[in-house]
């Protein structure tokens, strides 16, 4: 359990603070698994815990403490499997039961390799279907890298396209999905049913979940088989971004040789294919895909399979005759409701991830979603508070954070509304709190109202509305004498948004204890506000984009100007931000700036093709580099290099492949060489994300450190905090 004692919201306190994960309720809704992550800073050692929460109490219990048991998943009421990282890259899945905390847990089997994204169904003849995935060799047996013998020279070789991706050089080994069957042992325990964990890729080029980050959202286990998503093997993963729903019909979850994966063809939509879910009766199957293959931030749209035995036919939701589709907003996910007749989506929706409620076919859903709950905050993940047919039709469990809040869940009641429900198409259904993990961010002295937002004509061509997010100190007095100074920061992407939830990495309460008044706009590009605005960014990376941010400091200035001090502000960006901060170098906002910060950005667009996913810039930049270079040079900060004159930290990792060291190299060289007072943070063992607590807070400590320098906040102010 965490305890804090905090005068001020710190670095230390950010990264030292237990991190939550989403919480699963058991099949009754009493109990709630979830775990938790902690670094110590004295121990220079990263500890994690298997919790179990009490939904009627909101009171927690630490089942154990033990940073090898990870992935916890209930098989029962009570009982649950975990996965433990053993010895020499093995690992073995483990039974627990949630009401005997720290009791050593029963192995089921182990494993030759490291398995994860554990995933159960139990199945009506009271066997429990298993899925989960693991890296393969080319044979497609579990790769184990302690038993590789080591090569005597490091050399790589390529001939083709995506030699390296994220932070790695790719090998032949892949991502695979196994299947398996538990049943209970005549002890009352559970056995792996031979053949034990099947390879349901084997033999084919496909691999899944999609790396680097595809997890359990990739694929699902329903009665009659599985699905999942993998990229087109014919297709170079460099130059496109399709990738494709499979169904894997099985006998049973014990068939020791899987069919070849059966492809699910969705017509014109050729992008990116996610989250599939099975209806509770494993009969229909619901999905996302996008458009365009060389687009990896196009508008999703939600399809479902109605019966997996007919995979050609595949309905899509709101479909028009443009192709446009008639939502203009992006499902993440989708949950079925108890008797399959709705789907509860989650989506971004004007800086938040919302849950919007539908009926499961798309002959019926005639209007559009709306939005059913009024949480502060977004949404993380929804689930069934209890999978009982009649119950869990009432209520759902959700997960979410926001600015100020680290992690709450609570429960939504389906067949109650709120007071402030005005009409049925916008009645919001009743929500209860379960347990705040932050409690609702006072333990680190923080409160909601610190939290606004501000909206204002966009600066460029047209009348459209942009949205910014503002925090203020949490001891901020709009009586006082003294302003407060502006930090501006500009998100990465350009295909993303300010989201009112919580970051470890760029969190801007952080930046606002430091005594700032944070804003975080979303101008042209940003998602979750239509896709009108996110692609006015295409082939116009520093014009609409640049005239918004110009235009909300404007705002600030002429209506925030009694409480902000403009000629102290200071601008921030990361990744597409840092590209903007290089931009702004070149323009007359930089010299409206005391400091900048480049984290990981773009110097030069002439040298994207020193980037791994190649479709990024073909989109953006209207083609290929040789078709079209004259976008390219458009909007290239390095053109602009004469005009750099504000103090800047640049700030680039080694392990950076989207975007290689180089950029933040040249940046460093230009200011230095002309003179501007610059300094260069490095880390040889980051990628495009600086994630090792320790750099963070060496990260945070040099971003405050720069920005405190130039704006003039007094740097001595209270900082002390503890953490238990």
């Amino acid at each position: 359990m965490m305890t804090i004692c905090a005068t001020k919201f710190t670095p230390e306190v950010l990264l030292a603070a237990p991190r939550r994960s989403a919480g699963t309720p058991n099949s009754t809704g009493k109990l709630v698994l979830y775990t938790t992550s902690t670094y110590s800073f004295s121990d220079h050692k990263k500890t994690a815990q298997i919790h179990v929460l009490d939904v009627d109490s909101g009171r927690s219990t630490s089942l154990y403490r033990d940073s090898s048991y990870s992935e916890p998943t209930w098989v029962s009421e009570t009982e649950f499997v975990l996965v433990k990282n053993g010895d020499k890259g093995t690992s073995s899945l483990l039974l627990a039961d949630a009401t005997k905390p720290g009791a050593a847990p029963h192995e089921i089997s182990k494993f030759p390799g490291s398995i994860a994204n554990v995933k159960v169904k139990p199945l009506s003849n009271g066997s429990i279907a298993l899925a989960c995935s693991a890296v393969v060799t080319p044979r497609g047996d579990m790769y184990n890298p302690e038993a590789e013998k080591k090569p005597v020279t490091t050399a790589k070789i390529y001939t083709s396209l995506f030699a390296r991706h994220w932070d790695s050089w790719l090998t032949e080994n892949r991502n695979a999905i196994f299947y398996g069957s538990l049943a209970r042992s005549s002890a009352g325990s559970y056995t792996l049913e031979p053949p034990g964990l099947v390879n349901v890729l084997k033999g084919t080029k496909l691999q899944s979940p999609v790396p680097p980050f595809g997890g359990t959202g990739d694929f699902d286990i329903g009665p009659a088989g599985l699905v999942f998503v993998a990229i087109d093997p014919e297709l170079n993963p460099a130059l496109y971004t399709k990738s494709d729903l499979y169904f894997v019909p099985l006998n049973s979850f014990t068939q020791a040789a899987p069919p070849v994966p059966q492809l699910v063809k969705t017509g014109k939509l050729r992008g990116y294919s996610g989250a599939p879910v099975f209806s509770h009766s494993g009969k229909s199957v619901v999905f996302t895909r996008m458009r365009s293959d060389q687009y990896e931030s196009d508008k999703t749209r939600l399809l479902v399979i109605p019966d997996v035995t007919d995979l050609a036919n595949v309905q899509e939701f709101y479909a028009t005759d443009d192709g446009e589709g008639g939502w203009d907003r992006r499902p993440d996910s989708a949950l079925w409701s108890a008797d399959d007749s709705e789907l509860f989506v989650v989506a971004e929706d004007e800086g938040r991830s919302k849950l919007f409620r539908l009926p499961a076919s798309p002959l019926g859903a005639r209007k559009l979603p709306q939005v059913i709950s009024n949480i502060d905050g977004s949404i993380t993940d929804v689930k069934p508070l209890q999978e009982t047919p009649k119950a869990s039709s009432d209520k759902l469990f959700v997960s979410a954070s926001s600015i100020t809040d680290s992690s709450f869940y609570t429960t939504i009641d389906l067949s109650a509304s709120s007071a402030s429900s005005s009409s049925d198409a916008s009645r919001f259904h009743a929500h209860s709190l379960v347990s705040s993990h932050s409690k609702q961010g006072r333990v680190f002295g923080l409160s909601r109202s610190q939290v606004s937002e501000i909206r204002f004509t966009g600066g460029g061509d047209g009348d459209y509305e942009v949205q910014a997010w503002v925090v203020k100190p949490s001891t901020f007095d709009a009586t006082s004498k003294n302003k407060y100074p502006l930090a501006m920061i500009i998100h990465g992407g350009p295909q993303s948004a300010w989201a009112d939830s919580w970051s470890t990495r760029w969190n801007p309460a952080v930046f606002a204890e430091q005594g700032y008044v944070v804003v975080c706009p979303n101008p042209t590009g940003s998602t979750s506000f239509g896709m009108a605005l996110q692609n006015g960014i295409r082939e116009n990376w520093g014009g609409r984009p640049y005239e918004d941010i110009v235009a909300c400091f404007d705002h600030v200035a002429n209506t925030m100007g009694d409480i902000v001090d403009i000629d102290r502000a200071v601008a921030l960006g990361a990744s597409y931000g840092g590209y903007m901060i290089n931009w702004i170098q070149g323009h007359e906002l930089g010299r409206r700036f005391k400091a900048l910060v480049c984290h990981d950005g773009v110097f030069s667009t002439l040298n994207q093709y020193s980037s791994e996913e190649l479709f990024f810039p073909i989109h953006d930049f209207g083609g290929q580099f040789w078709e079209n270079r004259a976008a390219y040079e458009k909007w290239d900060p390095a053109r602009l290099t004469g005009e750099w004159a504000t103090p800047q930290l640049v700030i680039h990792n080694e392990l950076d492949y989207r975007l290689p060291i180089s950029e933040g190299l040249a940046a460093f060289n230009v200011l230095q060489s002309r003179g501007i007072p610059s300094k260069l943070l490095m880390f040889p063992d980051e990628n495009h994300w600086v994630l090792k607590p320790e750099n963070s807070l060496v990260w945070h400590r040099e971003v405050l450190g720069w920005i405190n320098k130039y704006s003039g906040v007094d740097k001595d102010g209270p900082s002390s905090s503890s953490l238990v």
